[in-house]
């Protein structure tokens, strides 16, 4: 599903994270690693947000640096502590996201309503708490028709019962549309589906499969 060629990734001068050949398949996986190990690095750089020598590509033949309109539809990305324009509501991000990743017509009410969003989704971001931020960042990584889904430290900054609403969103994407995730995470995946996810562990610059 996902391959990386000669991948790269240095910040003034210094190798950040390096892999070599590695083909990942469908499927959802944990990311493990130190703090500062890379792990948000790779995500980022595989969402199409940082600069990178080498190549990263979807199968069939999706490259992200050749083909990164169709790569970044159907990749989608969510910060472990977003910022969005805080002069725009919550719904209009929603809007922009709908239109970018080409979602069908009201794909986002399941997720308002599972997650309890609607009473704040059309206020100013800038009234919006770490929470309630950490939720519209989730809800955008499930728009559109996602072959990928990378979620950085996804299981922090929102309560329990949304928790247990994120574990269903995963699993019901997973099952249903056969979508494939990448969890970068330093808690445990507490859920009987996902704590059987593959493990990765980012360690000396580079990524391992350990389980």
């Amino acid at each position: 599903m996902l391959q990386f060629q000669q991948f790269k990734k240095s910040y003034a001068g210094h190798l950040a994270l390096e892999i070599d050949k590695m083909t990942i398949d469908p499927g959802i996986y944990w990311l493990k690693g130190t703090n500062g190990s890379g792990k948000s690095t790779l995500l980022k750089a595989i969402a199409g947000l940082l600069s990178f020598e080498g190549q990263i590509s979807l199968n069939p033949g999706i490259d992200l640096k050749k083909q990164s309109v169709a790569y970044r539809k159907v990749v989608n990305f969510a910060e472990a502590e977003p910022i969005f324009p805080e002069f725009l509501t919550g719904q209009e991000m929603i809007r922009m996201f709908v239109t970018a990743k080409e979602a069908s017509p009201g794909q986002e009410q399941y997720y308002l309503e599972s997650m309890q969003m609607q009473h704040y989704i059309g206020l100013p971001i800038s009234t919006y708490s770490s929470g309630m931020l950490k939720k519209l960042s989730l809800l955008l990584a499930f728009i559109g028709q996602p072959k990928l889904i990378l979620l950085d430290e996804p299981l922090i900054t929102i309560d329990s019962d949304s928790l247990q609403v994120l574990y269903s969103w995963i699993v019901e994407k997973y099952q249903n549309d056969g979508t494939s995730f990448l969890l970068a995470s330093h808690q445990a995946l507490e859920h009987k589906i996902l704590s059987k996810a593959q493990v990765f562990w980012v360690e000396n610059r580079t990524l391992k499969a350990i389980v």
